[in-house]
């Protein structure tokens, strides 16, 4: 290509000033009537014109080809039906009409499914790719895909006009459930309302108003029901136990339809408690008493009963009873009618006095045996000839006592077995722990002494009888702990962890299989009193089995990670303990429309005037549009021609040489004088 281009000889604010005086010169002239003044005013403008410095350019061009982008949409749901075999077969055939359009490069763009659970993230692929090619040089944008595009909120500015090349059939039909209003968390006894609801989407059959449902907990055997399709239906769920509890909802797969990836879905409801229910009995008022009573008032979730023993049998004072202001306490209705509403009894430093018949305490011992539980926090009373241990109660407490009370100044320590209990394992400082100064000498019976005192005598008992648990805390002076006594120790954190033992929660179990799902990945743990324990076998959504060994992390625990293959429920057996656990959601964002559809493109095809066409209907045809013009019509895309092209090198010639100038200002000014002097 040739133009002139100017490179002025002298400052632009000079040449213009010279322009002016030629100017004013010129007029001046043409004012006193001077008849050579339009000579010298050419020669003024061939002056002026050569020190603008007019520049003859030729560049030299090669022309650059037209890009055009085609995204290959490769995702999960690309990979339903034969969408996968038409979106390749059509893909192959527009690269070779592509490549035989003139002057044409076309660059692929491999579209899969986005990290986690992101679905379909076309517009970030897209993003990238024109961020590495010039925008003067796309022609068009073509994708091949189903039109679930799941990130629409990063599409890009396009230069060129976007088509969308639709897999898919008419006749494709889908059955979806899914769960809303699930919480994280739910109270144990209350139930919690799941809505529930079931859809069909594209050609489903016209003739089906209620399904199937089957429904599972924790991967026990379902259960069925019919229910109404395409209605909100409301669901009462009551969890059957504390921490984390699995549900599984599904609907046989329908003949006809696209996937069952749809047709399940996992909610994980984490159970708690909403009021736990104490009853702490205290034989008499000691320092110990209102440590217990503050750790219990200390947690909002606890509803405590306390039954004081202030004014025993034996005391007398000489005031009448009509004169005392006390209160009769139920306790008929607590140790009878009502023992099975508490979650946890506390016995502290109780001894038999008469006050609470055999009865009562016999019903106490049958409420452990039905699953309740009870802590007995021993002091002399213990060792007595009055202690709680020679009632009904004997039969399901660990520890005897042997009468023996030792007055002596001792540490408290874990035991070996203790430091694999989750109750005692890992109690901070244990080197610093300050001493108590009394302990009753009892003799273990069963259970596990988690905790040990003066001269390795137990100390902490802990034993199941039958569906309940039962402690022995065989001193009554853990509150020199609380008092900061030689530095103090873990009280508050040892008394919670054994109530909350007690009361069953799943973090303190001393057997337990549990799982920590993060993303694709699970974080499996064993907690266990034994030194080693045998293989894990984990059941994938798809039925197969891989069995991994665990190895010990800290003392009782064991850990293990497995990359899952797949979302869905994973069914974790060990010995004789089995959980089950969500991967990701059971039906992943990929599969929540199934429907192949424009409608999340449709503002980018608008936009840029392009076009949807069914690959169904064949591979359209490739057309030049001029720029701004509808680039779509039927049976064929249009793209933009950009006629782009890269100077290779750039060559400049003085437009007048030198010697012309000279030539031309002279004979002007010499014309100029001779029209002067003639006349």
């Amino acid at each position: 290509m040739t133009g002139v281009v100017f490179d002025p000889i002298v400052p632009l604010w000079l040449l213009a000033a010279l322009a002016v005086l030629s100017g004013l010169a010129i007029s001046v002239a043409l004012l006193r009537g001077l008849a050579g003044w339009a000579w010298r005013g050419a020669a003024g403008l061939v002056i002026l014109a050569a020190l603008a410095g007019p520049v003859l350019q030729t560049e030299n061009r090669a022309p650059l080809s037209d890009i055009v982008l085609m995204l290959v949409d490769g995702s999960a749901s690309q990979r339903l039906s034969d969408r996968e075999t038409q979106t390749e077969e059509a893909a192959a055939v527009l690269e070779a009409r592509l490549a035989a359009r003139e002057n044409t490069e076309v660059r692929r763009i491999e579209v899969g499914d986005a990290d986690g659970d992101g679905g379909t993230e076309m517009m970030a692929a897209l993003s990238e790719a024109l961020a590495q090619e010039p925008r003067g040089r796309i022609a068009g944008i073509v994708a091949l895909s189903d039109g679930q595009v799941h990130d629409m909120e990063r599409a890009p500015d396009l230069p060129a006009p976007f088509h969308l090349l639709q897999s898919g059939r008419e006749g494709d039909w889908d059955r979806r459930l899914s769960i809303k209003n699930a919480p994280a968390f739910a109270i144990l006894g209350e139930p919690v309302t799941l809505t529930l609801r079931i859809e069909d989407s594209g050609a489903a059959p016209t003739d089906v108003d209620r399904v199937e449902v089957d429904v599972a907990v924790d991967g026990a055997e379902p259960q069925r029901f019919s229910v109404p399709l395409d209605r909100d239906i409301e669901l009462p769920v009551t969890l059957p136990h504390s921490g984390r509890n699995v549900i599984q909802f599904s609907v046989p797969m329908a003949e006809g339809e696209l996937t069952e990836r749809n047709n399940a879905a996992l909610v994980q409801i984490n159970g708690v408690r909403d009021r736990l229910r104490v009853l702490l009995v205290s034989g008499e008022p000691h320092p110990g008493g209102r440590t217990w009573r503050n750790l219990l008032k200390s947690d909002a979730s606890v509803d405590l009963v306390h039954f004081t023993i202030l004014r025993p049998p034996e005391k007398q004072d000489g005031v009448p009873v009509s004169e005392l202001s006390l209160i009769a306490f139920p306790t008929r209705e607590l140790f009878l009618e009502k023992v099975e509403d508490f979650d946890l009894i506390i016995f502290d430093r109780y001894q038999r006095r008469g006050i609470l018949p055999s009865l009562y305490l016999e019903s106490v011992a049958d409420y452990v045996r039905k699953g309740g539980a009870v802590l007995v926090a021993a002091g002399p009373d213990y060792a007595s000839a009055d202690s709680i241990y020679r009632s009904p109660l004997a039969e399901v407490l660990p520890a005897s006592p042997t009468a023996r009370v030792i007055e002596e100044a001792y540490a408290p320590a874990v035991s070996e077995l203790g430091a694999r209990h989750p109750v005692t394992a890992g109690l901070p400082d244990q080197d610093t722990w300050g001493r108590w100064l009394r302990q009753i000498e009892v003799t273990p019976e069963a259970g596990d002494v988690l905790m040990t005192g003066s001269d390795d005598r137990p100390l902490l008992v802990l034993n199941r009888v039958e569906e309940g648990r039962v402690a022995l805390l065989a001193s009554d002076h853990a509150w020199l702990w609380a008092r900061g006594y030689e530095g103090g120790g873990p009280q508050l954190e040892l008394l919670r962890r054994l109530a909350h033992w007690m009361m069953g929660e799943p973090e303190l179990e001393e057997e337990a299989l549990s799982a920590e799902p993060t993303g694709q990945t699970l974080r499996i743990v064993r907690r266990s009193l034994e030194e080693a324990v045998g293989p894990l076998t984990i059941t994938t959504p798809s039925g197969d089995a891989v069995t991994l060994e665990m190895f010990e992390s800290t003392p009782g625990q064991f850990e293990t990670v497995f990359e899952g293959p797949e979302m869905g429920l994973y069914r974790l057996v060990q010995d004789d303990l089995e959980t089950v656990v969500g991967l990701g959601p059971a039906a992943p964002r990929e599969f929540e429309a199934t429907i192949a559809s424009a409608e999340a493109l449709t503002p980018l095809l608008k936009t840029t005037r392009g076009g949807v066409l069914a690959l169904e209907d064949g591979v359209p045809g490739v057309r030049n549009v001029r720029e701004g013009r509808p680039a779509a019509g039927r049976n064929w895309i249009g793209l933009t021609a950009r006629e782009a092209f890269e100077t290779l090198d750039v060559a400049r010639a003085p437009l007048l040489p030198g010697w012309l100038v000279l030539l031309l200002a002279s004979g002007f000014i010499l014309m100029g004088w001779l029209r002067e002097g003639r006349r």
